[in-house]
C-alpha cells in the first residue's frame, strides 16, 4: 500500500494520476471534499478514464493529529510526503512550524512504527545552501542557519531533519528539493498565479533567477527514484535557470497576450514590502508582498540538477514546453 499526503495540492495530485496508472493499492490523505474536485481537474488533463481516480482509497486526515494520522498507515510500505504549508508571512511562522515540521515528526514516527520500507519527502530549493564564487547549487551546498531565512525555508530544513531521522531509525528515506514548480490545476495559488496574473494582462516583471521545473519532472523521478535501490539521498529537481522576466514573457506569448513592460527594481520592493506589511497591521489583511517574497524576486541563483540526471538518467522537459501545455490547459477551464 502506498500512502500519499497532500493529495489534493499541486504535487500531489498530478503524482496520484501517476501513481494510479502504476498501481492498485494506493491511500490519499485529504481534508475536505471540496478538494477533491481539484484532484479530479488534474486527472481530466490527463485522460477521460474515471477508473483510475477511482483506484485511489481517500483518508480523511489530518497531519498534524496523531490519532486521525495513525490508522492511514496500516498496510503501508511506501510514503509520499507531499503536504506543506507555504508562505512568506511571518504571521504563518508558527503554524509552518506546526505542519511542515510538527506534521513530518509525526509522519516519520508513524512510519517508523510500521516499518514502512521506502519513505519520501517533497522539500524545496528554499532548504539547500548558498554555493560559493557563483556556481551552481547542488545537494552538497549547506544550508546556513545564520542567514536571514524565511520562515518556509527555516522550517523545510526542520522537515527534512525529521526525514533524516528516519533513515537512522531503519526506513530508507528519499528527499527531492524542487524548484518553483511549473504545472496545471491550482490558478489561485502558489506558481499557478503567474499563469493567472499574466493572462489578466499584468505589467510588472523582475529579473531575478531562480531554477523551475515542470509538476510532471518532479512526480515522476520521484516515483522512479523509489522504485530505485537508491536510499538516504537527496536530488534537486530544476529543469532550467530563468529569470522571472524570461518566465513572465513566455507566459504571455502563449497566451497571445501583451507581455508586462514595466521593471520593477530593488529598491521598489524594497518599499513596496514595507509598505505592503503597515497596511495589513492596520487592516488585519495578509500583506500582498513580504520581505522574503519580495527579495526572492531579484536574487540571481541557478541550481544544478545533474546528480538525478546521473543516477536515474532522467531527462527534463524544457520550460518552453512546460509553459505551453500549462497555458492550452488554462484557456480550456
Amino acid at each position: 500500500m502506498i500512502l500519499v499526503t497532500g493529495g489534493t495540492g499541486l504535487v500531489g495530485s498530478h503524482l496520484l494520476y501517476h501513481l494510479s496508472v502504476k498501481n492498485d493499492k494506493i491511500r490519499a490523505i485529504y481534508r475536505t471534499e471540496a478538494s477533491l474536485k481539484k484532484v479530479k481537474q488534474v486527472f481530466s488533463y490527463y485522460t477521460s478514464d474515471v477508473k483510475l481516480f477511482s483506484k485511489i482509497k481517500w483518508f480523511k486526515a489530518d497531519i498534524t493529529d496523531v490519532p486521525s494520522m495513525k490508522p492511514a498507515f496500516a498496510n503501508v510500505t511506501h510514503v509520499f510526503h507531499c503536504a506543506a504549508l507555504i508562505s512568506f508571512n511571518s504571521k504563518d511562522y508558527r503554524e509552518m512550524r506546526k505542519v511542515n515540521i510538527h506534521g513530518t515528526a509525526i509522519l516519520v514516527n508513524l512510519a517508523i512504527d510500521a516499518k514502512v520500507k521506502k519513505f519520501c519527502f517533497v522539500s524545496s530549493i528554499a532548504a539547500v545552501g548558498d554555493a560559493l564564487n557563483d556556481n551552481l547549487v547542488d545537494e552538497d551546498c549547506e544550508w546556513n542557519k545564520e542567514q536571514d531565512n524565511s520562515g518556509y525555508s527555516i522550517t523545510k530544513f526542520g522537515a527534512e531533519m525529521e526525514v533524516w531521522r528516519a533513515s537512522q531509525e531503519g526506513v530508507d528515506v528519499i528527499i527531492v528539493n524542487p524548484g518553483v514548480i511549473l504545472g496545471s490545476g491550482f490558478w489561485k495559488s502558489g506558481s499557478g498565479k503567474l499563469f493567472t496574473q499574466v493572462f489578466n494582462g499584468f505589467k510588472y516583471y523582475t529579473e531575478g533567477i531562480t531554477g523551475f521545473v515542470a509538476v510532471q519532472d518532479v512526480v515522476k523521478p520521484m516515483i522512479q527514484l523509489m522504485e530505485s535501490s537508491l536510499k538516504n539521498e537527496r536530488f534537486i529537481l530544476v529543469a532550467e535557470n530563468k529569470s522571472f522576466k524570461e518566465i513572465f514573457y513566455k507566459i504571455a506569448d502563449a497566451f497571445d497576450k501583451k507581455r508586462p513592460y514595466k521593471l520593477v527594481k530593488t529598491w521598489q520592493t524594497e518599499l513596496a514590502w514595507r509598505i505592503s506589511w503597515f497596511v495589513s497591521k492596520i487592516n488585519g489583511v495578509a500583506p500582498l508582498l513580504t520581505k522574503y517574497s519580495a527579495r526572492s524576486a531579484h536574487n540571481v541563483t541557478k541550481y544544478s540538477s545533474q546528480k538525478v540526471i546521473d543516477a536515474i538518467d532522467y531527462k527534463f522537459e524544457s520550460i518552453d514546453a512546460t509553459i505551453q501545455r500549462t497555458c492550452k490547459n488554462y484557456i480550456k477551464e
